[in-house]
């Protein structure tokens, strides 16, 4: 500190230079904003397998979903009403026609949609006309009717007829027309496997009077409305009767059934348009000729998936007349991530907010009307090396390779500002403190050497606390939390080395007598009054005698009196032209101890008499010399001390006080203990985005509506799979335990890939032994010519031959596209493509290539009823548990993927991680404080006094209804370091002060009760700026908790605090080396 007072302008800019050069390294930050980056557990068996899935089917997933749903805006009103389903279709119909103009192109759904399983067709044009016509994936309930033609965007031409759409299409009629150019049998065969039959052309119209409702729709002729709830009940299909299956939960919420399980109504629809991937539409269009003049690449496709999206979410919306009586809401991928990127995204209007009313408090609380002891541009400039810490801890962390997220951006900046301010605000505190007659040269040390115990103590219980919450394995609080560390290591280098430089310099203003803030003029009241201050009791040659308190020393005073004697003079000055008076005052000092009477309060009169001044013949000289003193303002003399000292002190010591607040104490932490048992875990995705935005509403309805969501059962490599047939299957059937499994219409399970493998084979076989009983037929049909003997391709227990598995498996995925499209296997290493020549005469093409053994294949299931964590978790479990077994019983490797195991796998541990980070915590808080207060007693009370409020704040969140989850959970880790803010202070001024307990309570009390006050109210400022965040993810998971967390700080710090310490406080750090008098009878 001499040093730093010696040198403080070199110090200033040194420091400054270095903090300011770290600083730049934020122009390198990157912000994150995957949600799988996030928030899946580093290192953790999720992220193992969100590895391998991606080693083997690289970065993208198959499709995307954009999704309608239109609910009633009158709660519990029937959506299964003709006029309810016309509205959807508007919906949808303006859905399906968006087109978006990139790169002078223009996209429309049927380029950039995601079709299952389209056929390969010898004859070129044919092939070509099949693919413009062949229909886009959308899960809609306008498939259960002809409306549901409408959506599909594809068309075609042929002579002599009008241009051929889903909504005029007959495939039974169109193939016979097309076979009189080329033989499509193999065609006809896949549509009749696939149920195609006469497609959208024999359901029934939801309005039999539209001219374009088909003659061969049911309702036609006799033109009645159909029976919606019937329709509906079971769900819909596509134009596949066989693999589009749509179930009934997908596409309606909501629903009320009778007794019998009939359909009774429904109060939410719900559309699905599947769009591929950037990758899967890269590859598409990589070789088609119209693209070859655009540079065509995967980052253009995905420009265009996201510009279809966004005009795709606002067309729908924008489709609905205002009056009506239907809410629709829609929603794509883009929506989320635009939502993630806006969350993530800085605002600069609350954050030059937030510091300029941070400046504001700093430099208004430290202003004083005496100018030699205000220290308003202390404040000031504390508040922006603060600043200027944060941006440097910050941009340290980018140079490092931690990625920002929106905890960061949205939350830091006001936590660690809030936080940083505590230990500048205690620094200047101390600084205005500091007795006279130190050396003027040794003040800075002086200061420092008094409060540098309490900073350390602060700093680093903060760290410890932010490292101790980067236990906690979610990439995004584990950065934050990393990030916040970083921050208050900054910060507590800022104040130890920067700050003292800014208070040397204050300290040369002040001895000069020149104004704050406005440094460049002097006072034009400089004070004349000689201010006599207590002085220590200590041995003149020997400073260590007494070691003193770092905030003065209220237990032993001295007794100063001063006797002036002042003899006038009038003599002629040397000209002999004037007659001048003079004024030598004559001094005697005499100093003795102060005896300590018994005093008539409980606490001693001696604590809170107030400091006095002498002034004397002083006022008539400045008078004569039209000079004014400066008087301040009646409410300028109150100060936080003086209130600690003559009010607050003398009030909560008193014993009926401390029974009170012991009794209200156990009260809070009795209900505080209630409350924990009301915290239930969980995050929804409403918190995270903006209240009153359709995308809120969006979400909102889905979670009330569609508890709906994907789940594959992946299985990898290392075990055989055409000798584990059966132990595929018998994992397969064991799902059926699963109470959160869809079943289909007659209760079984979803078919897995091998299920559909079988069956094709069946057919083949069926079709082979036909051609044997009429002897070989060159017309054949492909499948016919998988094999040329007699062997069965599957035996009566559903087994292939483990032999022929692999060619079978070839044959199977390149001659029945639309059944290995539905049973959504995703095979790897793919099949290769096998296509039957029957025109081949040389026999290569009976040379059948055999497919790689399989490292990845997949088989799915819907997930629905999950509302709560719980039902997440028991989920989770259940197919962990299945998976586990199979592993052990069959050998078979397996793990299941999908939104619940990504997102709520946390919480199985979560608690587990909760304990032992703040467990650990507490632990080192206590060898912190007992290392460097050398006291364990007081390290133990602080300790405890912080797991109360640990134990207080859970609580208080179970009764608020906030849930538990890893934000929350970082909270309170952190909530023990910033809980040291309002405690150490007190305990180090009880541990250094002398006299009784509760003497020390009310001198701690009296020293620290404004840095502590003006601590919390700039954390309350700090996090002020939050609570105008459109995020309620902000408001109620970090504004509300951190604001109840710094009043909880206050109360215990305040209150329970000292009354702890005048009980069951430890002794003083040094004695009284003054016995007490003995006053003779």
């Amino acid at each position: 500190g001499c040093r730093i007072q010696r040198h403080c302008g070199k110090v200033l800019f040194v420091g400054l230079l270095v903090f300011g050069a770290l600083a730049v390294g934020l122009r390198v930050a990157s912000i994150e904003t995957d949600i799988e980056h996030l928030w899946v557990e580093a290192g953790s068996r999720v992220s193992q397998e969100l590895r391998y899935t991606k080693e083997k089917l690289g970065e993208e997933s198959v499709y995307t979903s954009q999704m309608l749903i239109q609910t009633p805006k009158k709660d519990g009103e029937n959506i299964l009403t003709q006029e309810a389903l016309q509205l959807h279709l508007e919906a949808a119909l303006a859905a399906s026609k968006v087109q978006v103009s990139l790169y002078g192109k223009s996209w429309d759904l049927n380029k950039i949609c995601y079709k299952s399983g389209v056929p390969i067709i010898e004859n070129g044009m044919i092939e070509r006309m099949i693919e413009k016509l062949f229909p886009c994936v959308i899960l809609t309930p306008l498939d259960c009717f002809w409306e549901g033609a409408k959506l599909q965007g594809g068309s075609a031409y042929l002579p002599g007829r009008p241009d051929i759409q889903w909504s005029n299409l007959d495939p039974l009629q169109l193939m016979e027309e097309l076979g009189q150019f080329t033989s499509l049998e193999g065609f006809k065969e896949l549509l009749e496997k696939a149920e195609v039959g006469q497609a959208y052309m024999e359901r029934p119209c939801l309005d039999p009077r539209d001219p374009q409702c088909p003659p061969s729709a049911p309702n036609k002729q006799s033109q009645q409305s159909p029976d919606i709830p019937a329709e509906l009940s079971g769900g819909c299909h596509g134009f596949s009767r066989k693999f589009m299956r749509w179930q009934q939960e997908l596409i309606l919420g909501g629903t009320t059934k009778d007794s019998q399980g009939k359909l009774l109504r429904a109060e939410a629809l719900q559309t699905m348009f599947l769009l591929m991937s950037p990758r899967q539409l890269f590859e598409h269009f990589k070789d088609d000729y119209e693209i070859h003049d655009i540079s065509w690449s995967e980052e253009k496709a995905g420009a265009i998936l996201e510009a279809w999206q966004r005009k795709f979410v606002e067309l729908a919306q924008d489709s609905i007349p205002p009056n009506a009586t239907q809410s629709v809401h829609a929603f794509s991928t883009t929506t989320l991530n635009d939502i993630m990127k806006s969350f993530s995204d800085v605002s600069a209007i609350r954050v030059a907010g937030g510091y300029l009313l941070m400046l504001a408090y700093a430099c208004v609380t430290m202003l004083r009307w005496d100018c030699s002891k205000s220290q308003g541009a202390v404040g000031l400039a504390g508040v922006l090396l603060v600043a200027l810490s944060v941006a440097s801890g910050l941009g340290l962390c980018s140079l490092l390779g931690i990625s920002f997220n929106a905890a960061t951006t949205q939350v830091l900046p006001f936590l660690a500002l809030g936080i940083g301010v505590d230990d500048m605000f205690l620094l200047a505190h101390a600084f205005t403190e500091t007795s006279q007659h130190i050396p003027f040269k040794e003040r800075t040390g002086e200061c420092l050497k008094r409060t540098g115990t309490s900073v350390a103590l602060t700093s680093v219980s903060n760290m410890i606390a932010f490292f101790m919450a980067a236990l906690v394995p979610i990439p995004a609080l584990r950065a934050f939390s990393l990030q916040a560390a970083v921050v208050v290591v900054f910060n507590f280098a800022m104040v130890l080395f920067v700050f003292p430089a800014i208070l040397s310099l204050d300290l040369h203003r002040r001895e000069r007598r020149r104004l704050d803030i406005l440094c460049c003029f002097y006072s034009p009241c400089s004070s004349r009054v000689i201010q006599i201050q207590p002085q220590e009791l200590a041995d003149a040659n020997d400073n260590h005698a007494c070691h003193p308190s770092p905030y003065g020393h209220p237990g032993v005073a001295t007794s100063t009196q001063i006797t002036t004697t002042v003899q006038a003079f009038t003599r002629c000055d040397p000209s002999g032209h004037h007659v001048v008076t003079v004024l030598p005052p004559t001094s005697q000092v005499c100093t003795s101890p102060a005896v300590l009477l018994p005093p008539t309060d409980p606490l001693g009169s001696q604590v809170f008499a107030p400091s006095s001044s002498t002034r004397d013949l002083l006022a008539q000289l400045d008078e004569a010399k039209g000079r004014r003193e400066c008087v301040p303002l009646p409410f300028c003399r109150w100060s936080l001390a003086d209130f600690a000292r003559e009010k607050y002190a003398p009030l909560l010591l008193r014993t009926r006080t401390k029974a009170v607040v012991a009794v209200l104490f156990l009260a809070l932490l009795g209900l505080s203990l209630y409350g924990t048992t009301m915290v239930h875990d969980g995050l929804y995705l409403t918190d995270i985005v903006p209240r009153d935005t359709k995308a809120h509403a969006f979400i909102s309805a889905q979670f009330k509506y569609f508890s709906f969501y994907n789940m594959f059962i992946v299985t990898k490599g290392g075990f055989h799979y055409p000798g584990a047939q059966a132990a595929l299957l018998s994992l397969h059937q064991a799902f059926s335990t699963v109470k959160y499994v869809v079943r289909e219409g007659n209760r079984d399970l979803p078919k897995m890939w091998l299920h559909y493998f079988q069956d094709w084979l069946r057919g083949a076989f069926q079709l082979q032994s036909g051609m044997w009983r009429r002897g070989w037929d060159n017309q054949a049909g492909d499948n016919g010519v998988l094999a040329l003997t007699t062997r069965r391709l599957v035996d009566e227990n559903g087994i292939i031959p483990p032999d022929t598995f692999y060619i079978c498996l070839t044959v199977w995925a390149s001659n029945d596209p639309l059944g290995f499209a539905a049973s959504q296997a995703n095979f790897y290493p793919p099949p290769p493509e096998w296509i039957h020549d029957k025109y081949d005469t040389t026999g290569e093409n009976l040379r059948i290539p055999a497919a790689q053994p399989l490292e990845f294949a997949q088989f799915p299931f819907y997930l629905s009823g999950l509302r709560r964590t719980a039902d997440f978790v028991e989920a989770i479990e259940s197919v962990r548990a299945i998976c586990r077994e199979a592993a052990q019983r069959h050998g078979v490797l397996s793990y299941p993927s999908g939104y619940p195991f990504l997102f709520w796998e946390q919480y199985i541990g979560l608690r587990h991680w909760f304990l032992l980070a703040i467990s650990i915590l507490l632990a080192c808080t206590f060898l912190v404080c007992a290392l460097l207060l050398l006291n364990p007693w007081t390290a133990g009370i602080i300790v405890s006094i912080l797991a109360m409020m640990a134990v207080e704040l859970f609580g208080i969140m179970g009764l608020m209804g906030i849930k538990l989850s890893a934000i929350p959970v970082v909270i309170l880790i952190a909530s023990v370091g910033i809980g040291v803010e309002f405690t150490v202070h007190v305990a180090l001024g009880f541990l250094t002060a002398m006299g009784s307990r509760n003497v020390r309570s009310a001198a701690a009390l009296e020293h620290t009760f404004a840095p502590v006050m003006d601590g919390a109210v700039s954390t309350l400022l700090g996090v002020l700026m939050l609570a105008g965040s459109e995020f309620d993810f902000i408001m109620r998971y970090f504004f509300a908790v951190l604001t109840i967390l710094t009043l909880l700080g206050l109360l215990n710090g305040l209150v329970l605090l000292p009354v702890l310490l005048s009980v069951i406080g430890p002794p003083p750090e040094v004695q009284d080396p003054i016995p007490p008098l003995s006053v003779p009878p």
